[in-house]
């Protein structure tokens, strides 16, 4: 196939800040006035975002959309996983829900997705002078080669050629790369073209020879020291194994903050990124309890968040003793917010007839408000604008969830949408939920909330993450042979 100039970053192992990477490239030569697509043929992630073409895709390639200036695509994530369980996910191919596979039959369906991949790279790359692609783990996971679409197998189906990516802040970065290399097919040493070393503490003088023995065994080009960047905590993460580094982040000093607002992590917890602008916060102490731990006697709001897998996640809830917490807590006066399968979980009743989650049947949810909820195979997937029923101030998210939701309390919605009612609340105002993802990252309608509970707000959290991807591109800018890795991609 004729493919566009791109190049691939992939990773020594997951986590090694390949998306990162990619976003701040992406701005960087976005701002050379290069018109940049990102794209990861496989992504296994429930942060998810809504698509203009009404389709799905992680969160990752979403901020990485953002970062080129460009509407997002289903082309851009073509194959996305979202685990229910621990060892079987719901399969997204193109943006579209295409069913629940477990682990072992993936690995023999992949072969058959390859198609619909490059398909997506092509159409993606008719409007684009680079495609910067993201692999998934590492290629040297060599268990998985076989039929892979994520790392090697898509480069060399796509002829695009690798750069290598290190994370030196968890040690062994020398035998990970080297090893990466000796791991590798002949042919799939040979489309490499270099390595970057990311996540650097102190002074990059100290790390030239490493830089040099690197080179030197592997025959690759150094592409680049990055230096550690504190700010990635202000973007989105891409999956929940962020949620491990960014747990300090979230919770903050709590000196000077005068609302708490808990949040119990769930096993399949999903579109969490709707927690950072509430995190981000001066007057806001945010606290993601894990489990083995009681919810604080001390908090003022109860959040409960997206969930992948709602009646599994509530059934984990009812396990760690959280919802005997929970209704301690509105007992105590406290509120309780529930967020899409938050959402579901605060009523009476929810129903799996058709076993879109597993086994078919129901369970019996909170009871904090007095809805039933019918999961169904069709998928709600939209971008949106809304108004709060309280100070009628706009909101702008998005919806993606299985099911439908209805009853009494539905009279009094959170949200009004399109002249419409949108979620629920209770007779006592205090607790209240709605599908709606991302309505804490519009401005107006965040600090129309938290003055309610007298917490006066500045922050513009979406300029100050603008402002964050430059500051990222300027890193790498700094840190970075762009000037190559374009060369690179173009097959110089």
């Amino acid at each position: 196939m004729t493919r566009p100039a791109a190049i691939m970053l992939q990773g020594t192992g997951s986590d090694v800040g390949k998306s990162l990477l990619v976003a701040g490239l992406a701005r960087a030569f976005t701002q050379r006035g290069v018109r940049v697509r990102p794209f990861k043929p496989q992504n296994m992630s429930n942060n998810a975002a809504v698509t203009a073409d009404g389709g799905e895709i992680g969160r990752a390639q979403a901020l990485q959309a953002r970062a080129c200036g460009v509407p997002l695509h289903s082309d851009m994530n073509p194959v996305l996983l979202k685990p229910q369980t621990d060892i079987g996910a719901q399969l997204v191919v193109q943006g579209r829900m295409a069913g629940n596979v477990k682990a072992a039959d993936y690995h023999t369906l992949k072969p058959t997705l390859l198609p619909r991949v490059l398909e997506s790279f092509a159409r993606l790359g008719r409007d684009a002078d680079l495609v910067l692609v993201e692999g998934a783990g590492s290629p040297a996971e060599i268990n998985l080669r076989r039929g892979d679409i994520a790392n090697m197998g898509f480069a060399e189906a796509a002829d695009v050629p690798v750069a290598l990516v290190g994370d030196i802040d968890r040690g062994g970065v020398i035998a990970s790369l080297v090893g990466t290399v000796v791991l590798l097919e002949p042919s799939e040493r040979q489309r490499l073209r270099g390595f970057i070393i990311n996540k650097f503490r102190g002074d990059p003088a100290l790390f030239s020879i490493g830089m040099q023995e690197i080179a030197a065994r592997t025959g690759l080009a150094p592409l680049g020291l990055v230096p550690w960047f504190p700010d990635a905590a202000l973007l989105p993460a891409e999956d929940a194994a962020g949620l491990d580094s960014r747990s300090y982040a979230l919770s903050g000093d709590a000196a000077g903050r005068t609302l708490k607002i808990v949040v119990p992590r769930l096993p399949r917890i999903a579109n969490f990124d709707d927690l950072d602008p509430l995190a981000a916060e001066t007057g806001v102490r945010l606290e993601l309890v894990s489990p083995g731990h009681a919810l604080p006697g001390d908090a003022d709001i109860v959040l409960l968040p997206g969930s992948k897998a709602t009646l599994a996640d509530l059934a984990s809830l009812r396990e760690q003793g959280w919802d005997v917490d929970i209704r301690a807590h509105v007992r105590r006066g406290g509120r309780v917010i529930g967020l899409c399968g938050g959402y579901q979980m605060l009523g009476r009743l929810i129903a799996d007839p058709d076993g879109i989650e597993g086994q078919a049947g129901d369970a019996e949810g909170l009871g904090l408000l007095d809805l039933e909820t019918v999961l169904s195979p069709d998928k709600t997937l939209r971008e949106l604008r809304a108004h709060d029923s309280i100070s009628g101030v706009p909101v702008a998210g998005y919806e993606m969830h299985i099911g439908r939701t209805s009853g009494p309390d539905a009279i009094r919605p959170m949200l009004m949408l399109d002249g419409q009612p949108e979620g629920a609340t209770s007779a006592d105002g205090r607790v209240a939920g709605c599908y709606v993802h991302g309505l804490f990252g519009a401005d107006a309608f965040r600090r129309a909330f938290l003055a309610r509970f007298g917490v006066a707000s500045d922050l513009a959290f979406e300029a100050g993450v603008e402002a964050t991807l430059d500051r990222l591109a300027a890193h790498l800018g700094a840190s970075v042979d762009l000037d190559r890795i374009l060369d690179v991609a173009r097959g110089r």
